[in-house]
């Protein structure tokens, strides 16, 4: 995961956040490729159940149906915003 160009890293912290950049990159590689394919739909699943507790969290008389119209409404100002950039 690149970092921002104006991020500092206090020094003594350096040579382990490159061991656990460089770990993540050596598993990266050793998975299979199929398993890659799956990464990204586990990934929207597991990013879309954060979003719905936070909503829960933010609205907690609200119903299932309701937190899932603002799960749809926040993915589509998602999209909008990545189609802008």
């Amino acid at each position: 995961m690149p970092r921002p160009a104006d991020f500092e890293m206090n020094s003594d912290f350096q040579p382990l956040a490159d061991a656990l950049y460089r770990e993540r990159v050596l598993r990266a590689r050793r998975t299979p490729p199929e398993e890659r394919v799956l990464d990204g739909p586990r990934l929207f699943d597991y990013a879309c159940s954060v979003t719905l507790a936070g909503l829960k969290s933010e609205f907690p008389d609200a119903s299932e149906t309701e937190l899932r119209a603002a799960l749809r409404r926040r993915l589509e100002i998602g999209k909008k915003l990545e189609l802008t950039r």
